[in-house]
């Protein structure tokens, strides 16, 4: 290839990037605004599409002077800087930037070119300037920042982003047969909170990396590990036999985590909540899979079963999801309210409380039942200022009834305690504030709670009770009969009522079975002194039987629905304004 010079009487004899260089002369005779410039630069010229360096600096010659022994990549980023001069030189543009790319010594090198043109005087024929800027290290560190951005820094597995991006591109570039699908399977570990509470995050990082390395032996190739969340996994696979093929990678992931996990002194066995959901075809959105998957992972962490994703269930993640971020906002303004129902003594009939029950109409979302919202409020942490909320506003509508009446009415009010509300708030602290601020007895309030609050934590909720106690409130334990409650328990604990579930109580009379169990648990509350509620009385018969059965107090539709908080002083008041005449 010829080279020419310029000025005219300056030769430099260079040959074109990708010629023979062997004689390539020590010394340019570049001018010296051409050599000052820290970036390649060259001045070219072209001509019957041969292109030719006029002036080069050295910098330029450094960065794209190739030798004999070309790479098949040195070849290709060769021919497409000559293919983008040429391409430029026939064009009628003044300028345009391009950025090659080339594999040198230590990697991929990158240069931002620039081709500008100098239009042709009488002195020389057309030329143009080319500068070139090396980039790589901005490359690198930009590709470096988006690995950090795509992948976990504790695992080093894809996080949720990164994830979406490997699966797009097994879509895309994997080889694909017709009946192929594909699915997710969500894994989330339980009680992964509970290690970094008691042990540190310390260790609560050990414990993921050694749970992601194991998860990773339950891969096959082509498959994607992810971590998604703070304790929640994700696993691609390619199926070629449908839900099969999924719950071998489950039973898999059973086997990976059977063993404990040795943290310091302590060895850890690992639960999960497992949910998978599988496409239809490969066209369906990945990001929609993964949120099925989700979706049944959360109905597994509440049936402690392996859920496969159904149609509906997405529907109805996305309606708690709703329910929650409302919830949030009716909390937050003013948006329930509580409902009494009527507790009527059996001999006399009179009424001795209420029970408070939360209701809510949402102007998004019409009327949710407590069936929905209370079970969102628990999984979400919303259930402690839910709970604050209701004991606050049962002791104020105590206060409130007590100046209609113009002195304490013969009354209290039942309030429900969540079992993770007991376990997250001072529950305690709560009801003293309660009761202060309304300026009423501790008798007058009633703590009602479940068997399994008390199982989950024995030694948290003894404490409580007692503290209960010591505010002078009566404590009741709601849905007996249907948990894991025991003689000593009840014995050692300062419980004063019974509540007979519903379930046992509502057929009592056509079901000779229950009719025995009501008539048991009655019995062992006369033993240990303890006084018995009966819910869900619904006919005269119901209530005529457990009054002869020896019941205390009973509460149901027969007597009265749940009725707002100036109805239920009203049924009040007319009761006992008949009871007394």
């Amino acid at each position: 290839m010829s080279v020419r010079s310029w000025p005219p009487e300056q030769t430099s004899g260079l040959p074109l990037p990708g010629d023979d260089d062997t004689h390539l002369p020590h010394m340019i005779g570049a001018s010296e605004w051409l050599t000052a410039l820290s970036q390649a630069a060259a001045i070219l010229s072209c001509e019957n599409n041969a292109i030719n360096i006029v002036e080069a600096n050295e910098p330029f010659l450094k960065a794209f002077r190739e030798h004999r022994e070309r790479t098949a990549a040195t070849a290709q980023a060769s021919a497409e800087w000559r293919a983008r001069v040429t391409g430029f030189a026939k064009s009628d543009r003044d300028s345009e930037s391009f950025e090659i790319r080339r594999d040198g010594k230590l990697g991929p090198e990158y240069f931002l070119c620039t081709l500008g043109r100098l239009r042709a005087t009488g002195a020389r024929a057309e030329q143009f300037l080319f500068t070139a800027i090396d980039r790589t290290s901005e490359r690198t560190m930009e590709k470096n920042l988006r690995r950090e951005l795509l992948s976990d820094g504790l695992t080093a597995l894809p996080n949720r982003t990164g994830f979406g991006e490997e699966i797009d591109d097994r879509l895309a570039n994997g080889s694909w047969p017709d009946n192929a699908q594909f699915g997710i399977i969500a894994i989330d570990l339980s009680r992964f909170s509970r290690v970094n509470e008691s042990l540190g995050p310390m260790a609560g990082d050990e414990l993921l990396i050694t749970v992601a390395k194991r998860l990773k032996s339950c891969l096959r190739q082509g498959d994607v590990l992810a971590r998604i969340g703070g304790n929640d996994f994700a696993i691609f696979a390619r199926l070629n036999n449908g839900l099969s093929d999924s719950l071998q990678i489950v039973q898999r992931i059973r086997e990976a985590l059977s063993s404990p996990i040795r943290l310091s002194d302590l060895q850890i066995r690992v639960d999960c909540a497992i949910g998978c959901a599988l496409s239809t075809h490969l066209e369906d959105d990945p990001d929609d899979v993964v949120r099925k998957a989700q979706a049944a992972v959360k109905i597994a962490k509440r049936t402690g079963k392996v859920e496969i994703y159904r149609n509906g269930v997405l529907k109805e993640a996305q309606r708690r999801f709703s329910i929650e971020s409302r919830l949030r906002d009716a909390l937050a303004h003013g948006g329930l309210t509580l409902a009494y129902q009527p507790l009527i003594h059996l001999q006399t009939g009179e009424i001795t409380g209420f029970e408070a029950l939360a209701r809510w109409d949402d102007p998004e979302l019409g009327h949710v039942s407590p069936v929905e919202f209370v079970p969102v409020a628990e999984e979400s942490g919303l259930i402690t200022p839910l709970g604050r909320w209701a004991a606050y506003e049962a002791a104020q509508a105590l206060s409130r009834w007590d100046a209609k009446f113009g002195q304490a009415l013969p009354v209290g009010v039942n309030v429900n305690l969540s079992p993770i509300q007991m376990a997250r708030d001072d529950v305690a602290s709560m009801f003293e504030e309660a009761l202060r601020y309304s300026g009423i007895g501790g008798h007058r309030l009633t703590a009602e709670l479940t068997e399994s609050a008390i199982i989950a934590d024995p030694d948290k909720a003894r404490k409580l009770l007692f503290a209960l106690k010591d505010l002078q409130m009566p404590i009741a334990m709601d849905d007996f009969g249907t948990g894991f409650s025991n003689l000593a328990s009840l014995h050692s604990l300062p419980i004063d009522i019974l509540k007979i579930d519903r379930s046992f109580v509502s057929n009592m009379l056509e079901d000779h079975d229950k009719a025995v169990i009501v008539r048991t648990i009655l019995s062992l509350a006369e033993s240990l002194n303890l006084r018995v509620t009966a819910e869900g009385i619904e006919t005269q018969e119901l209530a005529d039987m457990l009054q002869k059965m020896g019941c205390w107090q009973g509460q149901g539709y027969y007597f009265a629905r749940p009725m707002s908080e100036a109805d239920a002083f009203d049924y009040w008041r007319v009761r006992w304004n008949f009871e007394t005449i």
